[in-house]
């Protein structure tokens, strides 16, 4: 089984919107409760590598971009978030699978300003430490 077969037939219907960019480059949404689940398939299961995250203000929400490549073929999965809830934005980390996304995630929380919650080490690492608490350089203003 190819790893797009592994995905597909691993997630189901967990898989809300699925776009090949190219051959190389494939997308898929999920809703946020499922990110945990998903990103176990793709590292544990199917032994995809993490590569980054990110995170954007849209008029939507904000989009969490989760970026998974499989060295041997080249090819990258990005996993699609949508998190609706402009008020309080969080999601689940990944961090507590692997420590890899720990930082990444408090770049995204610091300045973006989403909360991933159960990360075990959320605080500072860019901003200075006199920058006003609940101002997000890269949100829309």
């Amino acid at each position: 089984m190819n790893i797009k077969e592994g995905i597909r037939e691993g997630l189901g219907s967990k898989i809300l919107d699925w776009k090949e960019h190219s051959a190389r480059r494939i997308y898929f949404l999920i809703d946020q409760k499922d990110i945990v689940e998903v990103t176990k398939l793709l590292f544990k299961e199917l032994g995809l590598r993490f590569s980054i995250a990110t995170g954007t203000d849209t008029p939507e929400g904000f989009e969490m971009l989760y970026h998974f490549s499989h060295d041997n073929t080249g090819q990258f999965y990005s996993v699609r978030v949508l998190i609706k809830n402009k008020e309080k934005p969080e999601i689940d980390s990944i961090a507590p699978l692997f420590p890899g996304a720990e930082w990444i995630e408090r770049e995204i929380w610091e300045l973006v300003g989403i909360n991933f919650k159960g990360h075990p080490n959320l605080k500072r690492l860019l901003l200075a430490d006199d920058w006003p608490e609940g101002d997000y350089p890269l949100r829309q203003k």
